[in-house]
């Protein structure tokens, strides 16, 4: 009941991937560029980066049930300002506070999960986790092209309101059994982050998130505006990402509980630098099928690495860090794709008018991100 009530809570955040196939729309309705859109997404993801670490440290102080469920409705209500914003300012405004929500969400979940399994199902629930949010991801696309094709852009937020709330509603009774304040609760140390094996798995998910961001960014414009697909054609193959993930989570998940999880991370920034690769070579004649292969590849890369990466960060830490640990994970995480948008965004706008030079450039370099990682990630992961 609590992994599927956690896994929920990130579908429900994890929706705001409908956003980023109106971002053509969105840059028409309010005058801004390419360039310029990068701030619809810094200024959400960004704050639920710097939001997640807290939110998980207050979670192992006053319980992950309270925290997990201010977020739904906090979420709830910043959606619906976000959909009715006056003004681009304004529009921001609220996505700053949406990230606040979202935060909270991601920053107590984890720990939810792990807290109410035993050791040897925590791969399993944490990647029930990872399916939620990566399901999230995959139908919001799809979603967001309709309704901006059927009733503009402003519905690619509204429409979340209700579910955020019914959530936020029916989630007190489904966590009424979750673990609640730890008795011996602490802070996590300067020193424990430290630790040569947590730098190295919070950097492996700080880079896995930096390479892959370029396609949430600069993918809807080439669909939309290169290959002059509907935002619903584009949405639906756009989704291919996401799925790839959901697709690969609880496989993921069970082979880590299985046979470790060195082995899977590894696996996973191999196939998410190759399809990375495969869409730098996307030009405007590019079959259906070959931009369908690359986009799927990345996703199935970054779901193969992320369960087995967060279950050996979660496991460094005891039962009364696992909200801290849960939102230093998810915080390396945002970090990464807010790293991610402002260095596509900078690629791309150095080419100027040429949108598939910078394109192409964009992707070249978050390839060379990933195998970066990839390196990292067979490097002894030594504890101390």
């Amino acid at each position: 009941m609590v992994p599927g009530v956690a896994a929920l809570g990130a579908l429900a955040v994890s929706l705001d991937s409908a956003v980023n196939i109106a971002f053509p729309a969105m840059s028409e309705a309010f005058g801004v560029g390419p360039t310029a859109i990068k701030w619809v997404v810094i200024t959400y993801v960004l704050t639920y980066a710097l939001t997640a670490y807290a939110a998980g440290a207050l979670a192992d102080r006053v319980g992950q049930a309270p925290v997990f469920v201010a977020g739904l409705w906090l979420t709830a209500a910043s959606v619906l300002a976000c959909g009715l914003a006056p003004s681009y300012g304004w529009f921001l405004g609220f996505r700053v506070a949406q990230g606040v929500g979202g935060g909270l969400v991601y920053g107590s979940a984890p720990a939810l999960i792990t807290l109410s399994l035993p050791a040897d199902r925590q791969g399993r629930g944490l990647g029930l986790f990872t399916l939620g949010m990566a399901v999230g991801f995959a139908v919001g696309p799809l979603i967001g092209g309709l309704l901006v094709d059927a009733l503009g852009w402003r519905w690619v937020y509204l429409f979340r309101a209700p579910l955020a709330a019914a959530l936020a509603l029916g989630a007190p009774a489904a966590l009424s059994g979750a673990p609640g304040v730890a008795a011996r609760w602490h802070l996590i140390r300067l020193r424990e982050v430290l630790r040569p094996h947590v730098l190295q798995l919070n950097a492996l998910a700080f880079l896995a998130n930096l390479a892959q961001f370029a396609v949430w960014l600069l993918a809807p414009y080439y669909l939309v505006n290169v290959l002059n697909l509907s935002a619903t054609a584009g949405g639906l193959l756009f989704m291919l990402t996401p799925l790839g993930t959901a697709a690969a989570a609880p496989v993921s998940g069970w082979a880590t509980d299985r046979f470790g999880g060195r082995p899977l991370v590894g696996l996973g920034l191999a196939a998410e630098s190759a399809g990375l690769f495969l869409i730098s070579r996307l030009d405007a004649q590019s079959p259906g099928a070959e931009v369908a292969l690359a986009l799927a590849l990345v996703g199935l890369g970054l779901g193969a690495f992320q369960v087995p990466n967060m279950r050996l960060l979660m496991a460094s830490f005891p039962p009364t860090q696992q909200g801290g640990a849960g939102g230093m994970i998810s915080m390396s995480r945002t970090l990464g794709i807010v790293a991610g948008v402002s260095l596509a965004s900078a690629i791309f706008g150095g080419r100027g008018a040429s949108f598939l030079a910078g394109f192409h450039d964009a992707f070249v370099v978050a390839g060379a991100v990933a195998i970066l990682a990839l390196l990292l990630s067979l490097l002894p992961l030594h504890r101390g």
